[in-house]
């Protein structure tokens, strides 16, 4: 088979310059697309990672918040040594409540039996590294002969370094109030009916995560 001259020159010719140019930069062209593809799949499972890690922690935080205010003690009969105390507190336009409680409930001690002895048990804000950003404290102690206090209370631990907010409301049966003082209030009525919690954590690309919880107080109803 004869090949024509100009056919023969063509094929051995091959691509010129800017054929393989054009080709290099389609093909890289193509390359960006799909690394930004890649990178935008990545970053979006690191920050459903990240937020699913701070709402389980979150969830936990409230859940025990939740126990231990439900264990909050007074009894119907004799005077009990009935403690709950919560300050609402503003900063930057922020809520920055704190409570303290004395609980039958204490979500840091294990008992055999399922309960034990009285402690008193303190949530507080202080400010943290980052600006915007505040530390949740937990201290613990003993309610029995003030065991705990003083001198020998148990230093606080850190609970959540990415606090962005903790409001807590209480209500008397009428009315949502921003504060409890169980100590001025006479015998039988020192525990709220309930109690409202909203926290909110920030997550690991700056979002905040918002979680509400509405706790029963059963040692309130008691005195109604």
């Amino acid at each position: 088979m004869i090949i024509p001259r100009r056919i023969a020159a063509a094929c051995a010719r091959g691509f010129t310059l800017i054929e393989v140019m054009l080709a290099v930069a389609i093909l890289a062209l193509v390359m960006v697309m799909l690394a930004g593809s890649f990178h935008a799949v990545a970053t979006s499972k690191v920050h459903a990672e990240g937020r699913l890690d701070v709402d389980q922690q979150a969830r936990v935080i409230l859940t025990q918040m939740a126990n231990e205010i439900r264990g909050a003690v007074q009894t119907p009969g004799p005077t009990s040594r009935v403690l709950l105390l919560g300050q609402g507190r503003m900063q930057g336009g922020v809520a920055l409540d704190s409570i303290t409680v004395s609980t039958l409930d204490p979500g840091h001690r294990r008992a055999l039996e399922g309960f034990g002895a009285e402690d008193t048990i303190s949530y507080t804000a202080v400010p943290g590294v980052r600006r915007g950003r505040f530390i949740l404290m937990r201290s613990q102690s003993s309610s029995l002969l003030g065991i705990g206090t003083g001198r020998n209370a148990a230093v606080p631990v850190i609970i959540a370094d990415n606090l962005l907010g903790l409001h807590i409301r209480y209500f008397d049966g009428n009315a949502w109030g921003e504060s409890w003082n169980s100590q001025s209030l006479p015998p039988g009525r020192g525990l709220p009916l309930e109690i409202a919690i909203d926290l909110a954590l920030a997550a690991p690309n700056g979002a905040a995560l918002r979680l509400s919880i509405m706790v029963s107080l059963p040692m309130a109803f008691q005195q109604w």
